[in-house]
């Protein structure tokens, strides 16, 4: 196949108001142009609908039928996304009959990794049908239920478009792709025949959900709060012992699995520093885990802007951490590229999932394509 323009969706579980839309041409395994990338804010009326219809979610827990709100906010997000998507094209001076296929993500509202005794469970909204009518071209969705259904972890899936970015970086093991969001993922490859990636701990969503309970805004800007606090040392020691930590991969995380609570009774400057703390240790012990610690991370996502994380991961994780933009990356935009990657790989049918990326058992094709 030729390469062609693909747009990549996504929206995080931190809930940060924004779509994140890019993008790419690509034929799913070359990179050939990064396009344009914008975040287009939700209306805060839709961010309340996808606040709660979270709450409900997890009231849910995959257990009975869904909660109503569901079909509501499936709607509300899949027309706010395709708004996104066609206003990005227009701008750039294309049209949508220019793009061979979208990739929408969809909202994840619940996420459960499989167990020796079941398997898992995954859930994002979001009406790929629907898109492909609005926007009168093919739309790739619905990219993790397959891999669940086949005893994965659903997760993560950005490790063939990490793996692309790596090519032209590093081909040696000695860097691996961190991806800081609401939960943090690392994706290392020898560049040969090793592909691996799992989620290494959470990233921004125990932090972000701490400010907010202190009244702070929606996060901890600039890690201001944890700057002037102190890491809580023998909380950090005994919250490292979590099994979760030590466990081989492929392993995947909910937005959930590590809570704000972690923090307990300490105040809003601890309880940050001491947070931010953990995200960054659990990175290392992620590392050490890879079939060869990497030198350096190249980290992408929200959790790069904040420096006292970066400073800690550094120093915590015993790596040398840098940021994204310096190989010529764009750090906000490589989830929703990654989509716009993985797109194109379902409409070749080329595998977006692997044994040791997600657990399926052998390298799989996903998603569902409509139009």
């Amino acid at each position: 196949m030729n390469p062609i323009w693909t747009v990549g969706l996504m929206t995080g579980t931190v809930l940060d108001g924004n779509i994140d839309v890019a993008l790419l041409k690509t034929d799913g395994e070359r990179i050939v142009e990064f396009g344009p990338f914008t975040l287009a804010p939700y209306p805060q009326e839709t961010r309340a609908l996808l606040e709660e219809t979270l709450q409900a979610a997890r009231a849910w827990n995959f257990e009975g039928a869904e909660p109503e709100i569901f079909a509501r906010a499936e709607k509300v997000l899949t027309e706010a996304q395709s708004h996104a998507v066609r206003q990005l094209v227009e701008q750039v001076g294309l049209t949508m009959a220019d793009i061979g296929v979208v990739g929408f993500h969809g909202q994840t509202v619940l996420h459960r990794a499989p167990t020796k005794d079941r398997i898992g469970a995954t859930r994002q909204l979001g009406d790929g049908a629907l898109m492909s009518r609005m926007l009168g071209c093919k739309v790739a969705y619905d990219f993790r239920s397959t891999d669940v259904a086949a005893g994965g972890q659903g997760a993560p899936l950005a490790a063939c478009y990490h793996a692309a970015l790596l090519k032209d970086v590093a081909i040696d093991g000695d860097s691996a792709v961190l991806n800081l969001g609401g939960v943090a993922n690392v994706t290392w490859t020898d560049g040969k025949d090793q592909l691996v990636a799992f989620d290494t701990g959470p990233a921004n969503a125990p932090i972000n959900d701490f400010i907010k309970r202190h009244g702070k805004g929606e996060m901890d800007r600039n890690g201001q709060y944890a700057r002037q606090g102190k890491v809580d040392e023998e909380r950090l020691a005994r919250l490292l012992t979590h099994p979760y930590l030590t466990a081989r991969y492929p392993k995947s995380l909910d937005r959930f699995d590590f809570t704000a609570d972690m923090a307990g009774d300490l105040g809003l400057e601890d309880g940050a520093a001491t947070l931010t703390a953990f995200t960054a240790s659990a990175v290392g012990k992620a590392l050490d885990l890879l079939p060869t610690r990497p030198k350096r991370l190249i980290v992408s996502g929200g959790g790069r802007h904040n420096p006292v994380l970066m400073e800690m991961l550094a120093d915590r994780a015993k790596v040398e951490v840098i940021p994204a933009e310096k190989f010529g990356w764009r750090g906000d935009a490589v989830e929703a590229e990654c989509f716009a990657f993985l797109a194109a790989r379902v409409l070749r049918g080329l595998p977006i999932s692997f044994p040791s990326t997600t657990g399926a058992p052998e390298p799989m094709t996903g998603g569902k394509l409509a139009g």
